[in-house]
């Protein structure tokens, strides 16, 4: 019964990792990239 601390903290572990990867992928790709930007001024100055 000793290790079963162990058991629940290392899966707490690993489900928190796993959020924090979700957002930080979720940072990621909501990001707006410097391709876009650079688009978006040309528009801009065409107009």
């Amino acid at each position: 019964m000793r290790d079963s601390n162990f058991w629940f903290y290392f899966i707490m572990i690993v489900v928190i990792g796993h959020f924090i990867a979700g957002f930080v992928y979720l940072i990621y790709k909501l990001s707006p990239r410097k391709k876009d930007k650079s688009e978006k001024d040309e528009q801009k100055r065409s107009d």
